[in-house]
């Protein structure tokens, strides 16, 4: 007897555990994290710190991350056999914090056993590499090869008072492992961290890395469409609105409002939200209305702000521009007589 086919098809698991994934995404950190200050471009840097371009990625992206940060705790046991007195690790991490939003968490602080230095103390990065990545990394070491951690680490140093660090690096194909010993080197890491401020508290975009949308760099950047194409962010909230502004002490002040922002917030904003002019492709002229922008979209002149019969919010500018520029007389008679919204 034929074993008949089956009358329902398979459901993949892989999709569902991806997608469950996807729906747990994390927020963007609320500050300019310490691992991310050697990234080769600064535009990118603000654009993240300001949530106007926000990374999303696929299921099965996060659940790599997700065997990454579960690594960190292998690690540590195994630091801990051979002899490392290793503390602040996963849980109760140890945070540095250089003011002006610019901050991160050591992934550990290593008190004595470290091979050749062993009654050094010492800050703890660890990473995993695809094979590629890890060849590179035993090839040229970790200020070559990977920059970023070589920042980070500087960065950890100086915020901790700690002048040694071990990079703890794992090869997620067959499991080698390459370490290596930074010394700190003050200029650089006081170069990285004014570089953080300099950008998380600058009102205006900085001038990308390259203006050539093919450089390496660039064609693979979360940021490409919006630096070479739109021009355009697809996030409201409060970091990109023009009254929103970032203050040294760590907040972020508004200035329609003149109060602090509290972070939670920050991820929704208000209906007074105005587009921060970087952010938008158009021209901005003078307006009469006050909190409210004037912008020159083509032949013509757009409100945005607290929607208005003649002024439209952000979330409408950006869900349907060409409706908000047409301003058909029939939708917005049926706009302000329901309280209805462009989309």
């Amino acid at each position: 007897m034929q074993i008949p086919e089956p009358t329902t098809p398979v459901v993949s698991i892989e999709s569902m555990i991806d997608e469950a994934h996807q729906k747990r995404q994390e927020r963007p950190r609320p500050h300019l994290g310490c691992s991310t200050l050697g990234h080769a471009c600064d535009r990118w840097l603000w654009l993240s710190f300001r949530w106007a371009v926000i990374e999303k990625f696929p299921g099965r992206i996060l659940r790599l991350f997700r065997r990454g940060h579960k690594e960190e705790a292998m690690i540590v046991s195994d630091l801990r056999d051979i002899g490392i007195d290793i503390r602040a690790t996963t849980g109760s991490q140890s945070r540095v914090d250089f003011g002006s939003h610019v901050s991160g968490s050591l992934d550990g602080v290593i008190h004595s056993g470290v091979p050749g230095a062993e009654k050094g103390k010492h800050i703890a990065e660890f990473k995993t590499h695809a094979k590629k990545s890890f060849d590179a990394l035993v090839k040229d070491g970790v200020e070559k090869s990977k920059f970023m951690h070589f920042v980070q680490m500087q960065v950890y140093m100086l915020g901790s008072k700690i002048d040694r660090a071990l990079y703890l690096a794992v090869c997620k194909d067959d499991d080698r492992i390459y370490t290596e010993r930074v010394r700190l080197d003050k200029a650089i890491a006081q170069k990285y961290v004014d570089r953080g401020h300099r950008i998380a508290l600058s009102d205006r975009i900085p001038e990308p890395m390259s203006t050539d949308p093919t450089w390496f760099e660039c064609k693979y950047c979360p940021g490409h469409d919006f630096c070479f194409s739109s021009k355009t962010t697809k996030e409201v909230n409060c970091r990109t609105c023009a009254h929103a502004t970032p203050l040294s002490n760590s907040t972020w002040h508004c200035a329609k409002w003149d109060d602090v922002i509290p972070p939670d917030a920050q991820h929704t904003g208000c209906e007074s939200h105005v587009l921060h002019p970087d952010l938008v492709p158009w021209q901005i002229v003078d307006s009469p209305k006050e909190w409210v922008a004037k912008y020159r979209i083509g032949a013509k002149e757009v409100f945005n702000g607290l929607p208005a019969p003649d002024v439209f919010g952000s979330k409408e500018l950006l869900a349907n521009t060409a409706a908000c520029v047409d301003a058909d007389p029939q939708a917005m008679a049926l706009r302000e007589q329901w309280n209805g919204r462009i989309c």
